[in-house]
């Protein structure tokens, strides 16, 4: 008899872990639910969690529908979740099976592999690129930007603001387009060297994500597009169009309170628009901060900061809230001071002798005597005085 008691208590107890298995079966297909952000979520939460307001997000699907591919069976991942999915990973850089769990997405990590990529390289073609990202090709688009910045800075002239920013890296395999030991940048960390060209309301204009961290700055501006089109305008007569930063530099430790130190202090509170752009748009889209990491090929990772400025154009141009909730203090935000050689006006390049006749005009135009005291005080008091000026440009006097 006690025997078979216990039998029937070893059943009861099987029993009882077959139901707790089912129960959990249960539990986590219903937790492998998708659920639809678009209707659980506020719009202050979404943006939160995606980067774009649900309308924003409605018109990139849109417009990524045709170069993304339609689910063939009903169980397979629609559009919008693939899109979502992608806005995710960009929006927080955790790791694919962490993005996966999320409610919203609810994908195995292979899959959301899967889901990057598509979007990426959707985000990477050129008409999709080229809408978002673009450097003005007509002097009434340089004149528009020129005259931003002269609004903001009191200064004409400028058409953008331009500089590098490192991306981290996992170490690549000998698979890629450059040796490992090429990507080690100068602090010691496998990166690709960006550069950035932004406008005066931190919209980015160019982006050349191509070179591995240890490329000098100066070595990818070289050959940059926009390089080539700096020098036709300087060798076509316009200077009085420049980049700050490259064309246009401070100077070496030059005495406060002189015209040379007041052109430093101008250059740096201008530059530092450019400092501000990278700021945003790594803590906007967190994939591209160093602790971060990007654990993918050179060039898969190129396409994905590609994706990124993409998004923050967007954002920009639609005056979406900058992510302020959860601000991360003490970020490495990826920009290392190079320090520029003297001038040898012997190696240079006529563009670059360009550049340094213009700063020194400036210099003796807008920083000697009391004009700089206005600046300082009120640009837009500054812009009267100085439409009475013999050489600022006539499209400015308009």
């Amino acid at each position: 008899m006690e025997h078979f008691l216990n039998l029937n208590y070893i059943q009861a107890i099987n029993n009882l872990e077959i139901m707790e298995e089912r129960q959990d079966d249960v539990d986590t297909i219903r937790f492998h639910v998708a659920e639809n952000p678009f209707a659980i979520l506020t719009e202050r939460a979404f943006v939160k969690k995606f980067r774009l307001t649900k309308g924003l997000v409605n018109i990139l699907i849109d417009e990524l529908c045709p170069y993304l591919e339609p689910p063939s069976r009903k169980s397979a991942i629609s559009i919008e979740r693939k899109v979502l999915t992608a806005l995710r990973f960009f929006a927080s850089g955790s790791y694919q099976q962490d993005i996966g769990e999320n409610r919203a997405s609810s994908l195995s990590q292979p899959s959301v592999s899967k889901c990057i990529a598509e979007v990426c390289d959707a985000l990477n073609m050129p008409n999709i690129f080229s809408k978002y990202v673009r450097f003005p090709s007509t002097l009434n688009e340089l004149n528009h930007i020129r005259q931003g910045f002269t609004n903001v800075f009191g200064i004409p002239g400028v058409i953008g603001i331009i500089d590098c920013t490192h991306v981290v890296i996992v170490p690549p395999k000998a698979d890629g387009p450059y040796p490992e030991h090429i990507y080690v940048n100068r602090k010691n960390y496998h990166s690709i060297n960006v550069q950035l060209i932004c406008d005066s309301n931190m919209r980015i204009m160019n982006v050349n994500a191509k070179y591995p961290g240890s490329t000098h700055d100066s070595y990818i501006w070289r050959r940059s597009a926009i390089s080539t089109i700096m020098e036709q305008m300087n060798t076509e007569g316009m200077r009085s169009y420049y980049l700050l930063g490259r064309l246009m530099t401070p100077l070496n430790n030059p005495e406060p309170n002189t015209p040379e130190g007041r052109y430093n202090e101008w250059f740096s509170k201008t530059r530092s628009l450019i400092e501000r752009t990278n700021g945003l748009l790594k803590m906007r889209f967190r994939c591209l901060l160093k602790h971060r990491v990007l654990h993918y090929h050179p060039i898969k990772a190129s396409k994905i900061i590609n994706a990124c400025v993409i998004l923050h154009n967007i954002c920009i141009e639609n005056n979406v809230p900058e992510p302020v909730d959860d601000i991360i203090n003490d970020v490495d935000l990826g920009m290392y001071y190079v320090e520029e050689n003297q001038l040898n006006l012997q190696q240079v390049n006529p563009t670059l002798l360009a550049g340094r006749r213009m700063q020194h005009q400036i210099i003796n135009n807008y920083f000697i005597s009391n004009i700089w005291a206005v600046v300082s005080l009120n640009f837009s008091v500054a812009r009267a005085v100085f439409v009475n000026f013999d050489f600022l440009p006539k499209d400015l006097e308009k």
